[in-house]
This record gives C-alpha cells, structure tokens and sequence, in this order.
C-alpha cells in the first residue's frame, strides 16, 4: 500500500505542475480574489489526500446519500459541509444538505455548516408553506446567520464564505446559493438544472454593487473579491444606509424550487475546487456512471474527489451526493465492462513496461495511455478516474519485475509481458 501511495503522490505532483505552468497568472489572479487580501498564496508539496468519505440513507422515502472532503494542495482546509438525513420538527421526506468553502479562514465555512441548518429550521417553523414560503424562509435564514456571523466576528479578521444547500421536501427540491458553489440536477440522464456563479459582472450583481458604491475592478469587487455573494466578508458590508441584501457583497441566497419528478436521479453539490476541473456535464457522466457500478453514494464522492485531485484541481475539494428513487441501478453489462476494461489497462501497462529497454515512469506509463484510443473510459473522469488501477497495475508489474530478478527469470531478469499480464490477470 506504501508503494502505491508513493505511486499515486507521483502521478498528482505531475497533474499540479502541469496545471500551475499552463495557468500560472490565472491562477494567481483568481486566488487573490477568493483569499484575504492580504493572504499568502501557498500550495504543500504533496496533495493531503486523506478523506473520510460518509453517507446514509433513509429507504422510507427513497433517499441515499454520500460525502467526502478533501484537502489536496492547500495548506489549510477551509471547506465544510453538513448532511441532515431528516429535520426535526418537520414530517418524514425533509433533509437539509450544505457544502461551504471558505475564503481567507475557515472560520465562516465551520459557521455556516454548524449554524445554517438551525437558522433554516427557525424560518420554516413547523407547516412551511411549499413552495414560496419555503424560499422565503430559505432566503432569511442565510441572512440571518449571516447577522448572527457578524455578532461573533472578530474586528480584525477578513474572511468568509460561499454556499449551496439544498433543502428537500416530499414535493419539492430547494437550492439555495451564494458565490460560487455550485449544484447540478441529474433527470432522465441529462443535467435538468444547474445552479450559476455570483460573479460582479453578472448584470444584477453588477448594478447592486454599484449602488451601493463599489467598483469592479479586474472582475473582482473592489479588484479584490472574486464572488459577489457570500457569508462574512463584512468588509464588503459596511455601505451606509442599506440593507443586508443590497451591500457590495451580499449573502441574500439565489432560491430555486424544482417540482420533483419520477425521473429525478441524483443532486450533486459541490465546492469550486470540484467545478475547476469538471463541466457539470461531466460529472454527471461521471456519478451515473459509477452507479451503474454498485458503488455507494459515499464512495463515488470519494473516487469522484480523486478523479479531481489527478486532473490537477489545486484547491479543497468537498462533493456531496443525493440520489432519488431515479438514480440509475446497477447493472451487469456495466460491471462487466468496468472489469474488461480494468484488466486490459493491466495488460496494456504490462507491455508497455516489458517492451522498454529501461522501466518507464508511472507518469510516462500514464501520458502514453493517455495519448491511446483506450474504449469505455468512464464518460467525464476519462483515464483519470482510473489512476487507481493504472497505479496499481504498475505497483504488481514491479513487484513481479523485482520477484523475477531474483530468480533470474528471462536472462537478465526481466519478465516478459505475458508473465506479467498473467500475474495481473490472476490478481484480479
């Protein structure tokens, strides 16, 4: 296991590299917008790619889901999420779900995932009225918290926090945001809804932040603040006069309701380090995919965040994943093909191996699959969802390598890519 993580350490450290070259001032650009102004720019020099991915379900009415977090390349985690499989005081069906990512501290981001689901409770009170008193409520409790934030705020810090949390009734699915979180509706195979940034040149958001006297200067508030809506950043919220929802930087949610239907499959949300490296298209290729498999909600999350983390996402990472009675079922022609297709990247990474006159990197083995026609990858993760099995199939290639040079198999030692692709074979 040791082996494969270093294996795994080597392909990521290649993805990173190659997302910081090719987008090195963008990225400087955009971090100095989402951080403190005066925040320090600093990645690890390794991804912490741990996680404790989680899920539940409530088979009443037909409800599963599954979390995970990770904190990759940043040196601190600022993201926070909050899963409530049921609400108390509200009748079976409710559920209260929230990702956060916080921005110059993680202190808004704990807020919010503690405090949220208690101010959106107070609002509905116990017969919320579907669907527009449900909005409205939805609407108040982030500006409640919001108050509430600035009442605990330390003077001196800067800081805060974007959000998306769905709200889910028996006869409803609410989406609730601010900033740059973002959630996708996955019905009859094809995202249904998805939810847009709050961006200063949005025109609304650009008009409110000109009202109130503030200026958009390189696509940031104040030439500072990537997202024009969030919790905290009390900075941005000081323009005399007006309310809470009419300030420069407003935490006043974008609510959506959606009537549910029988073809609703599953509402993926997700922080921006997720949506950096995937299209909502994609993701939701991604996760039918998978379920299609078998696989819980809790550890498609987790697979979901890998597959992110090697495409080079730079940032935290936090998914949660909601499925509905329409989510896609396992299949065994899926699995069947899931399995065909990791054992032919076993044998193709054999031969690729046997045939070199010198071991090849894993990164070299990786970036010459990549160049290949390669059938059924998985739709939106691609050969990256894969680094697993690539990393393991290349671990067994230099275990059996090393066992066959001991026995001084092959005159100088080396296997042949039919040992070698038996080997793999037999430990499948």
């Amino acid at each position: 296991m040791a082996a494969l993580a270093r294996q795994l350490q080597s392909l990521l450290w290649t993805a990173c590299k190659k997302k910081e070259w090719e987008k090195e001032a963008e990225e400087e650009e955009e971090e100095a917008g989402r951080r403190a102004p005066d925040g320090p720019r600093s990645l690890l020099t390794a991804p912490r790619r741990a996680q404790q991915p989680h899920g539940g379900a409530a088979a009443s009415w037909g409800l599963r889901f599954g979390a995970s977090a990770a904190q990759g390349w940043r040196a601190r985690m600022e993201d926070a999420h909050c899963t409530w499989l049921s609400l108390p005081g509200l009748p079976p069906g409710w559920a209260f779900f929230a990702v956060l990512d916080g921005h110059g501290g993680a202190r808004a981001a704990r807020f919010g995932a503690r405090h949220l689901p208690g101010h959106v409770l107070e609002e509905l009170g116990p017969e919320p009225g579907e669907p527009e008193g449900v909005r409205e409520a939805l609407r108040r409790a982030f500006l409640s918290a919001d108050e509430r934030l600035r009442s605990l705020w330390p003077h001196v810090e800067t800081g805060g926090s974007t959000a998306v949390a769905l709200l889910v009734s028996p006869r409803f699915l609410y989406l609730a945001h601010c900033g740059d979180s973002r959630a996708v509706l996955s019905r009859a195979g094809a995202v249904a809804f998805s939810t847009e940034d709050h961006r200063p040149l949005r025109p609304r958001e650009r008009e409110r932040i000109h009202a109130a006297g503030g200026t958009i200067r390189r696509r940031r508030v104040e030439g500072s603040l990537a997202v024009s809506r969030a919790l905290g950043d009390f900075a941005y919220k000081q323009a005399p006069g007006r309310p809470p929802e009419l300030q420069l930087v407003s935490a006043e949610p974008e609510v959506t309701a959606l009537v549910r239907q029988a073809e609703d499959e599953f509402m993926l949300l997700a922080s921006d380090g997720v949506w950096d490296t995937m299209s909502g298209a994609a993701l939701a290729g991604m996760v039918a995919s998978r379920l299609r498999l078998g696989l819980a909600p809790e550890l498609l999350c987790a697979q979901l965040l890998d597959t992110c983390l090697c495409k080079g996402s730079l940032d935290n990472m936090t998914c949660i994943l909601v499925c509905f009675t329409g989510a896609p079922r396992p299949s065994e022609e899926a699995i069947r093909r899931e399995l065909a297709l990791d054992a032919a990247l076993g044998r193709r990474i054999a031969e690729l191996c046997a045939c070199a006159q010198e071991l090849p990197s894993l990164n070299t083995v990786f970036r010459t699959l990549a160049l290949e026609d390669i059938p059924d990858l998985p739709p939106g993760g691609g050969l990256d969802c894969k680094a697993t099995v690539i990393a393991e199939a290349y671990s067994k290639f230099c275990q059996v390598s090393e066992e066959c040079r001991e026995n001084g198999q092959d005159g100088a030692g080396k296997p042949t890519a039919t040992d070698l692709g038996s080997a793999l074979d037999m430990e499948a």
